[in-house]
């Protein structure tokens, strides 16, 4: 299908629409809103903080603009479009997905059978070594690399279920790499400041050495791109070049962004690197009903809700006093 030129005008108003991809990003919404409900209504005096339900509810929306607005409609058209929605997908909404904490709320807001079954699903073996940090670098490093240089991009060209099954790939590859970096959720791995510099320089060197080779390839990579001939904007020379320096530089740009956020809770003295997130380790515990981190052993969900509230009383407790001491 033929698209008009792109102009400011068409970046504005050229919209489409995915079923299947709405009607989830919209269940996925409603599900995340009635566990703030239900948190609300069991724990009056600890409502789910708005601000990770904003950073939840940004990331779905990014991953809507990415897919169906003309970033989506173009995609097909330009190889630079192409590279800009593949870095709102696996840079710019799995780390505000993570930042939303949805497992963490469905472990507040959930009574049995689900709490326990969500339980063992975190604790099983498959879900440790798949949150393995090395294990999202890998994939990061796979996905980014594999499909940007090789003829993985050609085949999304041509079968467009392919190339739906490629979006989803890009939000689980930025999920897991994210989600040990950014932390918050109830996994095993818990890392350290330095740890996460690492990860987002390691993510940065390999967006900076995709970039390059397509910046320094002088042929055409993707022929598909000429199966229904512009006459207007660059060539798939200059195209494929001009993608290549948005996946340098936007994305490094995007993980120095994820990197100064780390630094700034680090001086607001939310972390240290000698005793990392102590108070989050016994949260994690009291929700899987495991000690952590040094914290008080928390009342099993099977327990009555009077003593899970004091649980919770006495952990806000221990926050103000943390908060104080860094004060």
């Amino acid at each position: 299908m033929s698209v008009p030129p792109l102009t400011a005008s068409h970046a504005l108003t050229q919209w489409q629409f995915t079923p299947a991809l709405d009607l989830a990003l919209v269940a996925t919404f409603a599900v995340y809103a009635w566990g703030m409900v239900r948190v609300a209504r069991r724990h009056p005096t600890n409502r789910w903080p708005w601000v990770r339900a904003l950073a939840f509810t940004a990331g779905l929306a990014v991953v809507a603009v990415s897919v169906d607005s003309a970033i989506g409609v173009y995609d097909d058209t330009l190889f630079s479009d192409h590279m800009v929605q593949h870095l709102l997908l696996i840079s710019v909404a799995p780390p505000l997905l993570v930042a939303g904490r949805p497992v963490l709320l469905l472990l507040h807001a959930s009574r049995n059978p689900l709490h326990t079954w969500t339980k063992r699903v975190l604790r099983h073996p498959a879900t440790t070594a798949l949150t393995f940090p090395l294990v999202g670098a890998g994939l990061y490093t796979a996905v980014v690399v594999g499909t940007h240089l090789s003829s993985f991009m050609s085949l999304t060209l041509t079968h467009p279920l392919v190339h739906q099954g490629e979006h989803l790939l890009y939000l689980v590859a930025g999920y897991l790499f994210f989600l040990p970096v950014i932390g918050g959720e109830p996994i095993r791995w818990r890392l350290t400041f330095p740890a996460q510099f690492a990860l987002l320089g390691y993510a940065m060197a390999v967006d900076a050495f995709t970039g390059v080779v397509l910046m320094e390839t002088n042929y055409v990579m993707f022929p598909e791109y000429a199966a229904e001939p512009r006459t207007w904007g660059p060539s798939l020379i200059d195209d494929l070049h001009l993608g290549g320096a948005t996946m340098w530089v936007g994305g490094d740009a995007l993980m120095a962004v994820v990197l100064l956020v780390l630094v700034a809770q680090v001086m607001r003295g939310r972390r240290t690197m000698d005793n990392p997130r102590w108070l989050e380790q016994a949260r994690v515990g009291a929700l899987l009903g495991e000690q952590a981190g040094g914290g008080p052993h928390a009342p099993d969900v099977d327990e009555d809700d009077a003593a899970l509230e004091a649980y919770n009383r006495h952990l806000a407790a221990l926050e103000a006093r943390e908060h104080r001491d860094h004060r």
